[in-house]
């Protein structure tokens, strides 16, 4: 039988949510991870960061557009042990222009995704999934990665016939 991984970065704290800020207590990635474990009964991973960005929206986006502008890989809190055993890895993340949070990168550099297939989910609010199925690929050139749903963050709370759409 095989096992499914549900592998997310999401952030709570102050959030760009339909036009405006907004506190989260609960991030919009996690809350559609949440939603893939129960219809799936995979397990969760959350992928957090050693040394967390800013709650405050504004000082996050700054800190986050600097990694990715040096192309920073952040230190992770942890791993999964292995993936031996995942034949499926959700892999979830918000759209930070136009592509994955750097911490994600992080990840997907860890291990090696032969033979896995990834199923690319992202919440946004406006922006898709930009170009982060392709910089998936790029990272992952061994793994078969299929196409990945795109959910706005203002919306993740009404998303449930979506994600079984396309599960």
């Amino acid at each position: 039988m095989s096992r499914e991984l549900i592998a997310f970065y999401s952030r709570a704290d102050e959030n760009y949510w339909n036009g405006t800020l907004k506190m989260l207590h609960v991030g919009n990635t996690e809350v559609v991870a949440g939603l893939i474990a129960e219809m799936t009964g995979g397990e969760l991973f959350r992928i957090e960061q050693l040394h967390p960005y800013s709650k405050d929206y504004n000082e996050c986006t700054s800190e986050a557009k600097a990694d990715q502008s040096r192309g920073a890989r952040p230190e992770l809190k942890a791993y999964p042990e292995s993936l031996n055993g995942y034949d499926v890895i959700y892999l979830g993340y918000p759209n930070y222009w136009g592509t994955m949070p750097m911490a994600v990168f992080t990840f997907l550099d860890k291990f090696d995704f032969s033979g896995k297939t990834i199923r690319p989910f992202c919440t946004h609010e406006g922006s898709g999934l930009g170009g982060s199925v392709s910089d998936i690929r790029k990272l992952c050139p061994d793994a078969k990665v299929e196409t990945g749903l795109a959910i706005r963050g203002c919306r993740v709370n009404e998303s449930r016939h979506e994600i079984e759409k396309w599960i």
